[in-house]
């Protein structure tokens, strides 16, 4: 019997304290070597604008498994009203390789890849970081800002988007839901400057974001390079800073990271270190205030599947989902 969940249910069932401690769990499996996450593949429709990724893992001292799929299209939302993200999580028994519950990963994607940018910040940040700035307003900024409230006691958040429209909305529900001091700024010049944090999430494929605009001692969430030829921070501040990332051959291959690499400018001598390796204490946090420190986001299985897990017993334990046999 495979026990099927669905997004809503994911949704009713998940909360972000949690997702922040699996995901953080995951990454200390991770440190310790004691995981198996072969880099995630792609199969690119080009002729549609958009792809589809397979990310399979198992955590062994755990023992749970897993693997999922993910699209990436952006003109979904434009072309069919749907979201440009949509996944699928199946979790394997290790016991006997049977599948054990399939469950819609689209929230879950969203919640972990907020919850690894907030870990990164509790290790990375500063202190006494109390502004943060989202480049980039569409759904991820919302887990952008929902996990990263929890690690940090912020009093500002700035934001910025292309569209005007994507932009008011966020405000707007951020204002209701958070009791901070929300700013619409009109450039993105105007969002990381003097921002303590800084989350971008977006599809671009060429810089905008500078190193002349980014204060010393700034964290930054580098979220929306996710695949090959994307990147939005200039090379310059990734020479600069110091570069964590969450799993070194996934950000080579197609990270923030990945164009700088092809291009020769950056080299594996000039990343620091994967977040896992400070996480277990192997590496050092940030030495000095004034530092500059960039997170590259890649997205791991681990994630997905250390909180799909969650999910799964939650599930198990209230009664929800359906169970079928296949």
């Amino acid at each position: 019997m495979i026990l099927l969940i669905s997004e809503s249910e994911v949704a009713e069932i998940l909360t972000i304290d949690e997702v922040i401690d699996a995901v953080e769990q995951a990454f200390r499996e991770k440190g310790l070597g004691r995981v198996q996450m072969p880099s995630k593949v792609y199969i690119n429709f080009e002729k549609n604008n958009g792809d589809f990724r397979v990310m399979p893992s198992y955590l062994e001292e755990l023992d749970i498994a897993g693997v999922k799929i993910v699209n990436v299209h952006p003109n979904n939302p434009k072309n069919y009203g749907i979201p440009s993200i949509i996944a699928t999580i199946v979790l394997i028994d290790s016991k006997n390789g049977t599948p054990l519950s399939i469950l819609g990963g689209t929230y879950i994607t969203a919640m972990r890849t907020g919850a690894a940018s907030a870990i990164a910040t509790k290790y990375l940040a500063r202190g006494n970081s109390r502004i943060i700035g989202l480049i980039g307003t569409g759904v991820q900024a919302r887990f952008q800002l929902l996990a990263i409230n929890e690690v940090l006691n912020l009093e500002e958040v700035k934001a910025y988007d292309i569209s005007g429209e994507a932009l008011n909305k966020f405000v707007e529900d951020a204002e209701k839901r958070y009791p901070l001091k929300v700013s619409k700024c009109k450039s993105i010049k105007d969002c990381v400057k003097n921002s303590d944090v800084v989350s971008i999430a977006t599809p671009t494929t060429s810089p905008i974001v500078f190193k002349n605009w980014i204060s010393p001692g700034t964290h930054i969430n580098a979220i929306g390079a996710d695949a090959p030829g994307k990147q939005e921070l200039d090379p310059e501040i990734l020479k600069a800073g110091r570069i964590i990332v969450d799993d070194l051959d996934q950000a080579i291959h197609s990270g923030e990271i990945n164009v700088p690499f092809n291009q020769g400018i950056l080299r594996k001598r000039d990343i620091f270190s994967e977040l896992s390796e400070i996480i277990i204490g192997d590496k050092e946090r940030r030495t000095k205030e004034e530092e500059v420190t960039i997170f590259v986001s890649t997205g791991l299985s681990l994630q997905d599947v250390a909180t799909a897990t969650i999910v799964f017993k939650k599930a198990k334990a209230r009664n929800i989902g359906k169970w079928v046999t296949l």
